[in-house]
This record gives structure tokens, sequence and C-alpha cells, in this order.
């Protein structure tokens, strides 16, 4: 078994794990029935099923830009295994409205539960990220970083693919079920206590966003690291917002087409995760950012170039799985889908290693959090930018071309990173430190870490 796959048989990773696979399977299981559901059943407008899939993209991100501030600071005072195990209790909550809403086919019903939702992921993402650090060495975060983002991807997958093949009836079960193994996962996560002095939360969330932001990204490579970060999950918001339609009106498939999409492109990220550690050797490095993202953009032009080139059906029909799997442009699909996939967690995940391993220990979360306002802004940005061109006539496939715009912008901010850190690289005992406004220094090129506990040792 690889160094990576050895932490999948330690308590001090395990649980995390699990807690969030089960909690990004529950997330997509449900908006993906729904989506396909309304896409499918209930609009039969491009524009308008553009539109509805941009609303349900925007109420998921909505909760990261209000009150991912919030978040940060309780994980950062908190302990954060305490935590985890109030927000999986409120996941099963919020799954019976959403199980309702799915039984009952009531739209504002389902929209509540999947905004609810983007408030249990605002809480939690933090604190999955601020984990790592705290219960791994320091050689084994990029690694447990790939993990996480592999089985999150995958579990993307696994509920993207279930919702197409199973009744909005059968779905409503299944949410609730996860969510209350989530829960029991969420239980063996082990003590993480907080390493610094609990602060008093802010709970004006607009000046207590205002302020993390700006005490974040003072740091240029903090900045940059965010920023090229943001612009990924924009351009991954146009892609997510773009895939029903597409499919629908373009490729002139059923929904089952569209969850296999949206299962290739889960692949293609967690496949990404995993070749760019083994590519890196566990050192964090943005070394092939630019590369990997202005690769990205190529595979997004080249199923620009096949899906422009696609014989649909003309008949009123739509493709089922079987006869889109038959049609000979289908692998071009399949490939052009993998390839954005791949580089795109090639590009993503070292810039999230970054975040978790140049800041101190008791400012992990906070600063996570202030990458969750930004990304959120950037994706609602995404999701803005979809409508605005379709507004004005853009058919969903030149809409997609937006993104490999977006894709060099991400490239130029990887590589302005990857540079600062080349030239940042000192011995530890010169390590700089950058100011922190609440009177800590706040190491910004490494990270002192404590002999792991015997509680972290625990298989």
């Amino acid at each position: 078994m690889t160094p990576s796959f050895r932490l999948l048989g330690q308590r001090r990773f395990l649980p995390l794990f699990v807690t969030q696979f089960l909690g990004a399977f529950n997330d997509n299981l449900f908006k993906t029935s729904m989506v396909l559901f309304v896409t499918f059943e209930v609009y039969s407008d491009p524009a308008v099923e553009a539109k509805f899939s941009a609303l349900a993209t925007a109420l998921v991100i909505l909760p990261f830009f209000l009150l991912s501030a919030l978040s940060g600071q309780l994980a950062d005072s908190r302990d954060k295994a305490k935590i985890i195990r109030i927000i999986k209790a409120a996941e099963i909550g919020i799954m019976v409205v959403g199980a309702a809403g799915l039984m009952l086919k009531m739209i504002p019903v389902m929209l509540a539960a999947l905004f609810a939702m983007g408030v249990h992921s605002t809480f939690f993402g933090p604190i999955k990220y601020a984990l790592l650090p705290q219960h791994l060495e320091k050689d084994e975060v990029l690694a447990g970083t790939g993990l996480v983002e592999a089985g999150t991807y995958i579990a993307i997958l696994a509920g993207t693919i279930l919702a197409g093949f199973i009744s909005a009836k059968t779905a409503a079960a299944g949410v609730l079920i996860v969510a209350v193994l989530g829960w029991i996962a969420g239980r063996q996560v082990p003590a993480a206590p907080p390493s610094g002095k609990g602060e008093p939360l802010d709970f004006h969330v607009v000046r207590a966003s205002i302020k993390l932001v700006s005490d974040t990204m003072h740091v240029r490579r903090l900045f940059l690291a965010i920023i090229a970060i943001s612009f990924f999950w924009a351009i991954g918001s146009v892609l997510i917002i773009e895939f029903p339609p597409l499919v629908k009106n373009v490729f002139t498939a059923d929904e089952k087409v569209a969850s296999l999409f949206l299962a290739i492109f889960s692949v293609g990220v967690a496949i990404g995760s995993v070749l760019i550690n083994k590519l890196l050797g566990s050192h964090v490095s943005a070394r092939y950012a630019p590369a990997s993202v202005i690769a990205m953009a190529g595979f997004v032009l080249f199923m620009y170039f096949v899906a422009e080139g696609w014989a649909g059906r003309t008949d009123g029909r739509l493709y089922n799985l079987v006869e889109f799997i038959h049609h000979p442009g289908s692998w071009l699909v399949a490939l052009a889908l993998l390839g954005v996939a791949v580089t795109g967690g090639m590009f993503v995940v070292p810039l999230y290693a970054f975040l978790t391993t140049t800041v101190g220990e008791d400012k992990t979360a906070r600063t996570v959090a202030a990458n969750n306002i930004v990304n959120s802004g950037a994706m609602v940005g995404g999701a803005v930018a979809v409508m605005g061109v379709m507004a004005t006539g853009v058919s969903v496939l030149n809409a997609l071309l937006l993104v490999p715009v977006m894709c060099l912008v991400s490239a130029w901010t990887g590589w302005r990173l990857h540079k600062a850190c080349g030239e940042a690289e000192l011995p530890e005992h010169e390590v700089p430190f950058a100011h922190d406004p609440t009177g800590d220094m706040l190491p910004i090129l490494s990270q002192h870490h404590e002999a792991p506990s015997a509680e972290n040792e625990q298989k």
C-alpha cells in the first residue's frame, strides 16, 4: 500500500475521510435529483433550464459568501470534532425537509433544503481542511488533501450517477439514510481542540468577512493562491451549470447521460488529485499549476468542437444512455470531459494544500474560510456570467467559450504563485513573518508541528 492510501487505515484520518465522503455524496444525490427532475420533467426551454441550474448553484454558494467568516472563527476557537458532530446532526434535519420536497415534488421546498445544505457545507469546509495539518505530519498533508479531494469527487460521482437512475421518492429515502450514516462517522473523528486561545465570535457577518479576507489576502502568496483557486471554481460553476442543458439541447440526450457527464467529470478530478501527489512527491508546490490549467483550456476547446460537430436527433426524442454510448462521437466527448477534469484536479489540489501548510495551525480554518468567501464570490460571478451571456442570445454551446478565457487568468495567477514561492524559499531559521492585526506573528513560509499525540496515533 502506498503512503497516501495507508492513511485510510488510521483513525486520525479515516473518520474524517468517511464523513466528508458521505456528505459530498448526499449533497450531490439531492442536488442532482432536483436539477434533473426540473430540467427534464418541468421545463422545456434551454434558457430557462440554464437559469434554474444557475439559481440552484447560487443558492448553494451564497452561504459560503455570507457565513464563511463565522465558520472559520468557530473552527479555530472550538474543538473541531465537536463541531462536526453538531453539523452532521443538523444534516439529518435538513434532509428531512429535502426528502419531503422530493417526494411532494415541491420546487420551493427543495430549494430551501438546498440552501440549508449550503450552510451545512459552509461550516464543515474549513474544519475539513484545518483538521489535516492538525492530525497529520507535514509530509502527509498533501497526500491527505489529495485523498480528501479524490474521495470527494468519487462521492460526487456516485451521488450524481445514482440520481440519474432512481426515482425522486427513492432519492428522498436515500438522502435520509446517508445523513444518519454521516452523523455516525462524524462521531468517530478524534478530538481536535484549538491550538491557540479562543477569541470571541464576531456575528456581524459583513464586518467579519471583510476583516477576515483583508487579514488573509495581505500575504502575497496567499492572495495569489486564493485568486487562482477562485478562478478554478468560477470555471467549475460554469461547467456544472452548462452540463444539463448542454446534454439535453446539444447532444440531444436524456438525464442519464447528463448524470454520466457529471460522473466522468468527478472521476477525472479524483484521478488528477492523486496524480499530482505522485508528480510532486508529497512536496507542496504550484510547479505544475500553469501547465495544468492551460491543458484544461485545451480540453474545453476540444469539447466545444466535438459538440459543434455533433449529429443530434431530429425526431424530437432524446438519446438514452445506451444509444449515446454507441454514438460514434461519444468517446470523443468522454475524452474531452475526462481531460478537463484530470487537469483541473492537478491544478487545484496543491493550492489547497498550500493554504493549510503555510499558516499557523490556529489560523488554518480562517485561512480556508477566507478562501471560501472569495471562491464563492467567483462562483457566483461564473453563474452570473452564464446567465448574462445567455440573456444576450448566446447559445448554451457558445457560452462554453467563457471557460478557456478564465483558464488563462488561472494560469497566470498559478505562474505568479509558483514564482513567488520559489523566490521566497529560505532556510527555516530565516523564515520571515507577516504582521497579523490580532497581535500574533503569522509564519508565512513554514509551520511548527508538535509531535503527534497518542490519540492521533490511534488506528
